[in-house]
């Protein structure tokens, strides 16, 4: 195909673009096309700074969230070229102190595991939210944290694995997975414009800010800092960048010439290691997998390796058809949009010459639950790594109870070894729970329980306070997981001095 017959097949994306940025209310977005080693499109479409009405560019740089997974697993096929990593060795080899709750886990768990989430542990996700713990110190919280699987039975996406595994790159190559990354795949890319916190991003010129929808509009939103788990989706980057690091995977890990990764090993990160969970079970989906960093599905019969991510106010996609020579890359800067599914779908069809499904449609059902299809979409679609995914949301009992004991009986400092410390203190309006410095008014509901709402997400779940033989305060539940089999977190009260 020439690229003019490309062009072609691309006519009337603007309008399609733009159509899905109204319906799904989005800021702004940025869409690459690729063709093995020709750019057909990159392109920016609404805006990076709404209120400054500053659009999108090919240089506007995002969060990529999870899209970042794909580097990490490349560093550590780069380490097993180098002979320094191998990918069935457990990673206690390499890392002498490291410990999982499991002790099956702890002696027997490798990088493949890590990377391609059999791990056993759900998400945790309120282990490392917001949390000001360094990466070696979430390391080490790994091994209070509970399995609700057994080792290697059950794919389970997960970010705090990504982050030990990221870990492991940094102490094998004496360094940190920042400088890894940087020396190893975006100086000799040339991914100049890519950056690792969104306190450098905010240093460049061009940047998109967050967005989240409330209360109908689009309403800019404070940038989440997440450093600390970097290797599972600190990225920033933008379409110049990411278009060199599809081309990369196209090229089976070659640039200039030049072979940075083997194609033996980089095609092991492209391979399925584990059967998946998957939103899109239909026809045109019927089958996913898990390799390393990237989810490997048959899309309408073509192989189709890509990654989602999404943070705070930012949403992306990017894909790739391995046999076709095909690449997509969406970014995106609102809050959960499925923007980077609908434009990156719609594309790979008018690429593929068929008649295209109307994606926007089929999800909207798949949300509202209306479709029988599958699950919604939201259940497994990568997004934001936020309690929004993880908490039970509970009804709650809006008549006036008389407390069980007096509202300063409640308050304290209460400790889980994994997830750190929760402050319960008095304030004007009765009680509040700290969390990672993220602040949650309590309402009492009776028989020792409150209905605790989380302000940033939207949301309510139940604190359950339970008393030793005494009568006396002495711990606290949580139900911070969702997951089968998941038992709520127990912090104990620490004694008043």
């Amino acid at each position: 195909m020439n690229t003019t017959y490309l062009h072609s097949l691309l006519n009337g994306l603007d309008d399609f673009v733009e159509e899905q940025l109204k319906r799904w209310k989005g800021v702004g977005v940025a869409v690459a096309v690729i063709y093995k080693d020709e750019v057909i499109l990159q392109k920016g479409y609404g805006y990076r700074d709404l209120e400054s009405k500053l659009e999108v560019t090919p240089r506007t740089l995002f969060a990529i969230g999870s899209s970042t997974k794909a580097f990490t697993a490349s560093t550590a096929a780069l380490l097993v070229d180098q002979d320094i990593l191998k990918w069935d060795t457990p990673v206690r080899t390499y890392l002498k102190d490291f410990k999982m709750f499991d002790p099956v886990a702890t002696e027997r768990l490798t990088i493949r595991d890590m990377l391609c989430h059999r791990s056993g542990l759900p998400r945790h996700e309120m282990v490392w939210y917001n949390s000001s713990r360094s990466r070696e110190e979430l390391v080490n919280a790994l091994q209070y944290l509970e399995p609700n699987e057994d080792f290697r039975n059950k794919w389970q996406y997960q970010n705090l694995m990504y982050m030990a595994a990221g870990y492991l790159v940094g102490q094998l190559k004496g360094t940190s997975w920042e400088n890894v990354v940087q020396e190893s795949l975006f100086n000799p890319l040339g991914m100049n414009s890519s950056v690792f916190s969104i306190d450098e991003m905010q240093n460049q010129s061009d940047f998109a800010f967050p967005y989240m929808d409330q209360n109908g509009e689009n309403t800019r939103i404070p940038f989440r800092k997440i450093d600390a788990v970097g290797p599972a989706g600190s990225i920033n980057s933008n379409l110049v960048d990411m278009i060199v690091w599809v081309q990369f995977q196209l090229n089976q890990g070659q640039q200039g010439g030049k072979q940075l990764i083997s194609k033996e090993q980089l095609a092991i990160t492209h391979s399925p290691q584990m059967a998946s969970d998957s939103p899109f079970y239909c026809k045109e989906l019927p089958v996913s997998t898990y390799g390393l960093g990237w989810m490997i599905d048959s899309y309408r019969g073509h192989a189709m390796i890509h990654h989602g991510g999404a943070i705070d106010g930012f949403a992306s996609q990017v894909a790739f058809l391995p046999e076709e020579q095909i690449g997509v890359v969406v970014l995106c800067n609102t809050h959960g949009s499925i923007l980077p599914y609908t434009i990156s779908f719609n594309v790979i069809d008018r690429l593929l010459e068929l008649e295209p499904v109307d994606w926007s449609e089929r999800l909207a059902k798949l949300m509202t639950g209306e479709s029988t299809d599958s699950e919604a979409a939201t259940n497994t679609i990568e997004t934001p790594t936020t309690p929004e995914t993880t908490v039970e949301e509970k009804p709650v009992d809006t008549q006036v109870h008389p407390h069980d004991r007096p509202i300063h009986a409640y308050a304290g400092s209460y400790t889980h070894p994994g997830y750190g410390e929760i402050v319960i203190q008095q304030s004007n309006d009765g009680l509040q729970a700290t969390l990672n410095a993220i602040e949650m008014p309590m309402e009492y509901t009776g028989k020792d329980t409150f209905s605790v709402e989380l302000v940033l997400f939207g949301l309510k779940i139940t604190f359950t306070f339970k008393t030793d033989e005494e009568d006396t305060i002495s711990s606290l539940s949580i139900p911070l997981l969702l997951e089968p089999g998941t038992s709520p977190i127990e912090f104990i009260k620490t004694p008043s001095v």
